[in-house]
């Protein structure tokens, strides 16, 4: 009977033992996960705080708006699709509309989308929004319900990493 309680206590302390390594295994493996993701987050605000875009000029008609922005940053940026144009403007009919305009490729630009019109100068990396380069942007709202003349409009800009650049302007 002595020999059976043995066996037992022998096994209960393996099961504890391979009980707390599979835990502590786990922690383990749960903070290394934890320490990567702060470590990934703290390169992305680094890449953020390199990237820099300002707003220089705003010229509009009732559907088109033309922007420039200048990179004064240390980044460049070559995922237009991944940059993001928010505006938000008072339209005839008087009512307050903010739309979120994506990118698009093509020449024939379809409402509610932007493109890059030009980069300049352009000559290193082209079609690549370098540091001290210019970019103008063409955004186009749609028609049926456009930008009111006398109205106070906001245009935000965000590049692919989260910086952005914005500014009001008249309508």
């Amino acid at each position: 009977m002595g020999f059976g309680s043995i066996i037992a206590a022998m096994i209960s302390v393996a099961t504890i033992l391979l009980a707390s390594y599979v835990c502590s295994k786990g922690g383990f493996y749960m903070a290394d996960v934890l320490a990567d993701s702060v470590i990934e987050m703290q390169e992305n605000k680094n890449e953020m705080v390199k990237t820099e875009i300002e707003i220089t000029g705003i010229s509009t008609d009732s559907v088109d708006i033309l922007v420039s922005l200048q990179n004064i940053g240390s980044t460049k940026i070559g995922e237009f699709t991944y940059m993001d144009v928010i505006v938000t403007y008072q339209s005839e009919s008087g009512s307050i509309k903010t739309v979120w305009v994506p990118y698009q490729e093509s020449e024939i630009l379809a409402k509610n989308r932007w493109t890059k019109v030009d980069i300049f100068p352009d000559l290193i990396n082209p079609g690549v929004f370098d540091p001290g380069e210019e970019m103008e942007v063409q955004v186009r709202l749609d028609s049926s319900d456009p930008i009111g003349n006398s109205s106070v409009n906001w245009l935000m800009v965000t590049a692919p990493n989260g910086a952005k650049a914005s500014r009001y302007f008249g309508g």
